[in-house]
């Protein structure tokens, strides 16, 4: 039994671990979300992109979660005119980052759920291994 709840604590830390990684990667989109090139007609910040891949772990005797990768979503910049901006075009144009806000938004709140969700499981845990604890000891 022990093994299994083991097991268990495994799977939801790797779960925690993945889901902080992507919080990051949300603050990130977020804190870029109006970054501009440096020079004009450069290209602004892109939003990022996290993708997970299930990982068998044979010595806790689950599938874990794992970052398979960091990506860049390939969807266009939002382009503005703003003819004095230091880094708009010849044409007066300027790249704006493809940060949705609205977007990041709901994932930093799916993060925040699913990162409570794997906190439940280990406090669970923990008071379970701590009931059997203190069965052995009566």
């Amino acid at each position: 039994m022990v093994d299994s709840l083991q097991a268990s604590l495994a799977v939801a830390s790797s779960g925690l671990e993945a889901q902080s990684t992507r919080m990051r990667i949300v603050s990130e989109n977020l804190a870029n979300a109006n970054s501009t090139g440096r020079t004009a007609g450069a290209d602004p910040y892109q939003r990022k992109t996290v993708t997970f891949d299930a990982e068998m772990d044979r010595a806790a005797g689950g599938q874990l979660v794992k970052v398979k990768e960091v990506g860049v979503d390939a969807t266009p910049y939002r382009v503005e005119y703003e003819p004095g901006h230091p880094a708009a075009d010849k044409a007066g144009y300027v790249k704006l980052p493809n940060v949705n806000m609205m977007i990041e938004m709901a994932d930093m709140r799916e993060v925040n759920r699913s990162y409570e969700a794997n906190l439940q499981v280990v406090k669970q845990v923990r008071s379970m291994v701590g009931m059997t604890i203190d069965l052995l000891r009566s």
